[in-house]
């Protein structure tokens, strides 16, 4: 929902948009499913699924099928969840595209009020990766600078569901859990599902999330 809400916004802002994902090994694969129909209902440009393989490296219970993905409530601390390195991977991917676009304005959907605990969803991570992107690519010393844009990263889930709806983002067709079925429905008891429940519950909105 966070990063079809994103798009939803930049696509209000006025900009062309060149839409990615990352088939990275995630149990929860069948968002990328999700992405594509997302990506095509709310007017992009284009859309591309990379490979990127990261459950050789596993390490987190979103790539390593013998973690269990938590189903007790959402506790302090970074969750098994999280997966090593995730955002720098998936936003140095993004830098190739977008210098290879000629795009200047990279947009993710990361949160930091209503997030499991995950070190690069803050606001200081993609800051250092704003920095990151100026320093190490051929564009961004010869020419426009990069600009990492995270539209949602001081908005709690309630005002995501709320923003979402004001642009007219269907959060039915958005896939949050980390382990729904393969028809896309979530399991109501992962960190992902809880956090999602209580956005619409916070924001007085039906939730209307495909449950199995």
């Amino acid at each position: 929902m966070d990063s079809a809400t994103t798009l939803a916004w930049a696509r209000r802002e006025g900009y062309e948009c060149w839409c990615l994902s990352v088939d990275y090994g995630q149990r929860h694969a069948v968002e990328l499913e999700a992405a594509r129909r997302i990506a095509k209902a709310l007017g992009a440009a284009g859309h591309r699924v990379l490979k990127l393989d990261l459950a050789q490296i596993g390490g987190s219970a979103l790539t390593d099928a013998s973690i269990a993905v938590p189903t007790g409530g959402v506790k302090p601390g970074i969750p098994v969840t999280y997966v090593p390195a995730r955002n720098t991977i998936l936003l140095s991917l993004a830098l190739g595209y977008a210098e290879v676009l000629g795009a200047r304005h990279i947009f993710v959907g990361a949160n930091a009020v209503d997030y499991s605990g995950y070190p690069d969803c803050r606001p200081e991570f993609l800051a250092a990766f704003q920095a990151l992107a100026n320093l190490a690519t051929k564009a961004g010393i010869e020419g426009e600078k990069f600009k990492v844009e995270a539209p949602l990263v001081d908005l709690s889930k309630a005002q995501i569901v709320k923003l979402a709806l004001e642009l007219g983002v269907d959060p039915a067709m958005t896939v949050s859990c980390y382990q729904p079925d393969a028809q896309g429905r979530a399991c109501g008891a992962c960190d992902a599902c809880r956090i999602r429940k209580a956005g619409f519950s916070a924001a007085a909105v039906p939730d209307s999330t495909r449950y199995a």
